[in-house]
């Protein structure tokens, strides 16, 4: 599929001309806007895989849009700019702004700008879903630790007989370790319901 893109830039012929290079590369621009709110809107809206937007803009600047995107949306943005100042740099880095062309813009610059800016981003969600893959396993070895313990104090079991009438549980149900340490946990009212928001755990554990 091609990337999808969204160019907020004030000036029309700028926007088209852009607009032009982008498909003429394989692009495909799905939205266009004009200020900082209409790309607030449009981002939230169209949910791109990247946007393209001038920093000077009427109504709303495009560091301001692109800090108030990035509150909601992980959206790699791409800035255009006239200046290259080291406040808009500092501004930028608060945003999810992975990189800025200084105009005038040609394509020998754009091109590989919205090719390095879509690679960072496929990597950072990576890395981000590793994380958060690691986080969920750490937080289900945790439970499973709790509820063996649990079972252990409740009914004098050694911790291997604890470990192994769990399996035995997970496999009579035909759960995860996980859902039968939840159910452990909330049984004996040792569940933080703050950090369960998995699917529901069996209605009982024995």
């Amino acid at each position: 599929m091609k990337p999808k893109i969204v160019l907020v830039e004030d000036e029309a012929i700028l926007r088209l001309d852009v607009k032009e290079m982008l498909e003429d590369a394989g692009y495909e621009v799905i939205g266009e806007a004009g200020d900082g709110e209409q790309a607030i809107e449009l981002a939230h809206e169209l949910d791109p895989d990247l946007v393209i937007m001038d920093i000077k803009m009427p109504k709303m600047n495009g560091v301001k849009a692109s800090k108030i995107i990035s509150q909601t949306r992980k959206i790699p943005i791409l800035m255009l700019t006239a200046y290259s100042q080291k406040d808009f740099i500092e501004g930028a880095k608060e945003a999810n702004v992975l990189g800025y062309l200084v105009k005038p813009i040609s394509e020998s610059n754009l091109i590989p700008a919205v090719e390095i800016a879509l690679a960072q981003a496929k990597q950072m969600s990576r890395f981000e879903e590793e994380i958060d893959r690691r986080d969920r396993k750490l937080k289900a070895r945790k439970r499973i630790e709790r509820a063996k313990g649990i079972l252990m104090k409740e009914k004098n079991l050694s911790e291997e007989t604890a470990y192994e009438k769990m399996r035995k549980i997970s496999m009579n149900k035909q759960i995860s370790l996980e859902r039968t340490a939840i159910a452990i946990l909330k049984k004996y009212g040792d569940l933080d319901t703050s950090q369960y928001s998995e699917a529901k755990a069996p209605k009982q554990c024995n």
